[in-house]
């Protein structure tokens, strides 16, 4: 499976700082979430948010936040898909492919991934954008989702598939945000 311009939609789940704080590695799920929202505006791939009891919790990270061109949708279900206005959003995109980001990975990223695929759908999860609270709770989720049938794959791979060539429009401007997110 490889990212489809057409057919994807970049999903993000619960980036919100109450839980940031006890997140491995949270710099760099954050960096690479802020990369992929980026790459996907400049290549017009719609963007579902999502925020886990935002009333309670807080809502999405304000750097992140900046960036979505939607505001999050709010959800008390585990599966982003789980929420009715969620699958609402989903379904008026009428695209066939997830790109997953956000926590934890082994269970709001798991459940909302199983749920698209039991939908048919197909999934990618940018393995770089993702986490969880501790190191082994993150790599149980990938395992996890890969054995399940999802795509586990580098942020910067999907954003090359997305274009398929150095000659697509949108290149130069992609190519200055990778620079800008290198390292």
């Amino acid at each position: 499976m490889h990212a489809r311009l057409d057919d994807s939609v970049l999903v993000v789940i619960d980036v919100q700082p109450t839980f940031l704080a006890s997140i491995w590695e949270k710099e760099r799920l954050l960096h690479r979430c802020r990369f992929l929202v980026e790459c996907a505006k400049a290549l017009d791939v719609p963007i579902l948010a999502t925020e886990q009891v935002p009333d309670k919790m807080g809502g999405t990270e304000p750097t992140l936040l900046e960036l979505l061109p939607e505001r999050p949708i709010g959800k008390v279900t585990f599966s982003a898909f789980g929420e009715k206005e969620f699958r609402k959003a989903w379904k008026k995109l009428d695209r066939t492919q997830a790109v997953i980001v956000g926590m934890e990975t082994h269970i709001c990223v798991r459940q909302s991934a199983n749920d698209l695929l039991d939908d048919e759908h197909d999934v990618m999860l940018a393995v770089d954008a993702v986490s969880a609270r501790t190191e082994a709770m993150h790599h149980a989720g990938v395992q996890s989702l890969r054995d399940e049938g999802v795509a586990v794959v580098h942020s910067e791979s999907v954003v090359y598939e997305w274009m398929q060539t150095a000659e697509h429009d949108a290149f130069r401007t992609v190519l200055e945000i990778v620079k800008r997110y290198a390292g």
